[in-house]
């Protein structure tokens, strides 16, 4: 509620806005992940002690529930009432259905499909030989019913997911006097859906999302190798029970009867949205190019004084201590701490401890190299950094590679 309300404010550049709406929508998968589903294991596991406002899990998940939809209305009104307007008066205009393309925008939007998207996706369909597919955490996708064009009345299920490796949002051909435009590749997708199955008649399609439980429940008293434990746990993840279901609102009754039955999700826990599926994506729309006037201009953190650039940090250290204040004043003199010790030939050992790290880290290029030059290099890496475990894990075995000794946190913390 905290950030929705940054989204909500007025007085906000309108990027930024965008930007805070998405980010309550990632706020709230995590929390699923992790916290509704830690509720829901009480529940299974019939743990029906209050917790200290005096509520069962089961009371709790009940009351998460009705606000949560709450939110959920509310987020995309800000989205639809005043985002979605404000971004058009601003000259980008967001395409919300496929239907409202005029013809040059519609063989754009065809051609791009045939030639990017196409090639990529993997339609499945459902049926005696063929068992409900596996739908992994957090994946778009969209569902549909199918006819066959022989004339049977049955009708059978498909779906096809949303690949995540092309850009969810596509600029397309606009009338520069008004702006810019862009529209969704689930918009492009279900536009050409007949194109996936030829012999059928697609009777209805929408996309849909689910959210899995995501809590790693880890035994770390019997864990041989924790590094191993929390890589087996990681693949459990995709496939977690099934907590939240998002379907596109007015989405056709026999679909949606499908979908429930198959992942077996209750009523209360069926987001029905007016909007695109996973706000995230609003983050696309900040990065796209132009449009500066309508962020925060970005902060360019300062060089430390005490530090200045080139400068030796063990004769400086010597003088007296230096305070760095982050985010405030640049990382950069702490990378070159880590890098001038690499090459020192008076430095005989380096201990760090990682939390989280970035892409493409330079402390970890910086602490690589130090274990090359011959140098002792202890590093504790956590390893339950949630949701960066799988990262973690990398730079972990990189590390290793390269000579360092790596410790991966602590039991019970």
């Amino acid at each position: 509620y905290r950030v929705l309300s940054e989204a909500r404010d007025k007085n906000l550049p309108l990027f930024e806005r965008l930007k805070f709406l998405s980010i309550t929508s990632s706020n709230l998968d995590e929390f699923f992940m992790v916290r509704v589903a830690s509720l829901k294991d009480m529940v299974h596991a019939k743990y029906t002690k209050p917790d200290i406002a005096g509520l069962k899990p089961s009371e709790q998940l009940e009351k998460i529930g009705v606000k949560t939809h709450e939110m959920v209305a509310m987020q995309y009104s800000t989205y639809n009432r005043s985002i979605l307007p404000a971004l058009k008066q601003n000259g980008l205009c967001v395409v919300t259905t496929h239907a409202d393309l005029n013809a040059e925008q519609g063989a754009y939007v065809d051609e791009y499909f045939r030639e990017n998207v196409y090639p990529v996706l993997t339609p499945m369909a459902v049926d005696s030989s063929r068992p409900f597919p596996l739908i992994r955490n957090k994946t778009l996708n969209i569902a549909a019913l199918l006819q066959k064009k022989s004339g049977e009345e049955d009708l059978e299920f498909a779906m096809v997911q949303v690949p995540s490796v092309l850009p969810r949002i596509v600029e397309i051909p606009s009338d520069r006097k008004t702006g810019r435009s862009v529209i969704l590749l689930e918009e492009i997708i279900e536009r050409n859906i007949g194109s996936m199955f030829l012999n059928y008649n697609v009777v209805a399609y929408s996309p849909f999302r689910i959210m899995r439980n995501a809590d790693l429940t880890i035994d770390e008293e019997e864990a041989v190798d924790l590094l191993e434990e929390i890589q087996k746990q990681l693949k459990k993840r995709q496939w977690g029970e099934a907590i939240r279901l998002e379907v596109e609102s007015g989405m056709d009754k026999r679909l949606l009867k499908i979908i429930k039955k198959e992942l077996n999700i209750e009523p209360e826990n069926i987001y029905e949205i007016d909007g695109p599926l996973d706000l995230t994506v609003l983050m696309k729309i900040y990065g796209l190019e132009g449009f500066d006037h309508l962020k925060t201009p970005r902060y360019e953190p300062q060089q430390s004084p005490a530090l200045p650039a080139g400068c030796n940090i063990f004769e400086e250290i010597r003088k007296g201590d230096i305070l760095l204040h982050h985010p405030f004043q640049s990382f950069t003199p702490v990378v070159d701490f880590i890098r001038q010790a690499a090459r020192d030939p008076e430095v005989l050992a380096i201990k760090q401890t990682l939390y989280r790290v970035s892409g493409n880290s330079p402390i970890i290029a910086a602490l690589a190299q130090a274990a090359e030059n011959g140098k002792q290099v202890t590093v504790l890496v956590e390893l339950k950094a949630r949701f960066d475990e799988e990262n973690n894990i990398v730079w972990a075995r990189m590390l290793e590679k390269a000579g360092c000794h790596v410790i991966y946190g602590l039991v019970g913390l």
